[in-house]
């Protein structure tokens, strides 16, 4: 007999405590079990409801069924006043199904699973059963279509299997022939692959003569290019040295003079315009001075030439470069970009130039010294379009030749004697000039002497 409930415990737990499954439920009946449980959660309150499905009362029952189904069959399963308070809506959607299961002989036309998620929930006597009942038709049926559904694949598959194998016997009735026309075929092209093998021979061997005959013109031909190269050169050379004298003779026939008499008369000058500079420095009148005069004695009210100090210039004094300048006949020659990369490097090339240049037209013109200003021809992508300002030769030096062999030739080419100053910090040009007797001065010292121009 079932025991009577106790107070406060739905009726039928006794019952649930008597049967239980003793296998899972299966899987169709839990997925009809839950989505019953999601229809029939929305007519409940939320105190109505177990606390682990409060946080689910305002979702919709697909999305209830989708993320809540394992936590509404666990309270279904273990909590009998919810089990309970979902029957009673079962109850209301299913009445007839519900009083059926109940009563304990459901429809034989109902759905087997419709009468297990029933089952399940109401819990009535042999509810077990039921459930297991239900489970093994479904697992028949189940089993009945897949058994269908093998033996249609199974068919399916030896049609398959049979046109297969007719396929197989016409494709290789095809590849019989196929291969019976490729032996015929590979035996003609053995036939022909002979015969070209052959041709390919006789042609190597006409090859290898008409390739001994022209490496034999070859170098016939390069011992006639040599012998004719070598006569050209030897005719240039006959050729050049005869333009040369030729120039040589025409430059003399119109110059009138040799180098040799200029250099001579530019020394001459040179001498001539530093006498009269001496003079001019010493004051000393054409016949005022007499022997008497040069006896050393002290005069009344006269100073010796030892109370009179001479004063010295540094070598960064611009009062020392217009000394050098004041000089007769006096050459400058400046290392052009010497100077400008010392003074304003970050300037273009073409402005550093132009700067330099208009600097020494001013000097120029206020010393009256002859100024040469030479730039490094091997800084320059193309020749340069300039016009030289007044008083101021610009040379560039020529490929293969820099600035400093260039400022050596000019203090090479003026005769001895002549004042002649190289500006340029490089020491190797210094030193160079200075052996030929130039007098060297540092950049610097012409910046500062220009800055005083401008």
């Amino acid at each position: 007999m079932e025991q009577p409930a106790r107070d406060g415990e739905p009726a039928g737990a006794a019952g649930d405590a008597a049967e239980a499954l003793d296998r899972p439920l299966p899987e169709g009946v839990r997925r009809r079990v839950v989505a019953l449980v999601a229809d029939a959660f929305g007519g409940l309150t939320v105190a109505e409801l177990p606390s682990a499905l409060r946080q689910y009362a305002r979702f919709t029952p697909s999305r209830r069924a989708k993320f809540a189904g394992t936590a509404m069959a666990a309270a279904l399963e273990t909590d009998a006043l919810f089990r309970q308070r979902i029957g009673e809506r079962f109850k209301d959607a299913e009445p007839e199904l519900a009083a059926a299961v109940e009563s304990g002989s459901p429809p034989a036309a109902a759905d087997p699973v419709d009468v297990a998620a029933a089952a399940y929930m109401l819990r009535p006597p042999g509810w077990v059963k039921l459930v297991a009942a239900a489970g093994e038709e479904v697992q028949r049926a189940d089993a009945e279509r897949a058994d269908e559904a093998g033996r249609r694949e199974l068919e399916r598959l030896r049609e398959e299997v049979a046109a297969a194998k007719e396929r197989g016997r016409a494709e290789t009735e095809q590849l019989r022939h196929d291969l019976e026309a490729a032996r015929r075929e590979a035996e003609s092209l053995h036939r022909k692959l002979r015969s070209a093998q052959s041709d390919v021979k006789r042609g190597e061997a006409a090859l290898r003569r008409s390739r001994g005959e022209i490496d034999a013109i070859k170098a016939e031909s390069a011992a006639q290019v040599s012998a004719a190269e070598s006569e050209t050169r030897r005719l240039k050379s006959r050729l050049g040295e005869v333009e040369a004298a030729l120039e040589g003779s025409r430059r003399a026939a119109r110059e009138g003079r040799s180098v040799e008499d200029m250099r001579l008369r530019l020394l001459l000058d040179t001498v001539l315009d530093a006498a009269q500079g001496l003079r001019r420095e010493l004051a000393l009148p054409p016949v005022s001075v007499h022997p008497a005069d040069l006896v050393d004695a002290v005069e009344p009210g006269r100073m010796s030439p030892k109370d009179i100090a001479a004063r010295a210039l540094s070598e960064t004094d611009p009062a020392l470069l217009d000394q050098l300048l004041a000089l007769p006949q006096a050459h400058l020659v400046v290392d052009g970009y010497n100077v400008t990369k010392t003074g304003y490097p970050t300037m273009p090339l073409e402005k550093q130039r132009l700067r330099l240049l208009g600097g020494l037209s001013g000097l120029a013109a206020r010393t009256g010294a002859e100024v040469t200003c030479v730039f490094d021809g091997a800084e320059l992508a193309a020749p340069v379009l300039l016009a030289p300002p007044r008083g101021v030769r610009v040379l560039f030096s020529k490929p293969g030749v820099t600035a400093d062999e260039l400022i050596r030739q000019l203090v090479r080419a003026e005769p001895p004697g002549r004042p002649v100053v190289v500006v340029s910090t490089d020491r190797e040009v210094a030193d160079g000039v200075a052996k030929s007797g130039a007098r060297p001065v540092a950049s610097a010292l012409l910046l500062k002497r220009l800055s005083r121009l401008s």
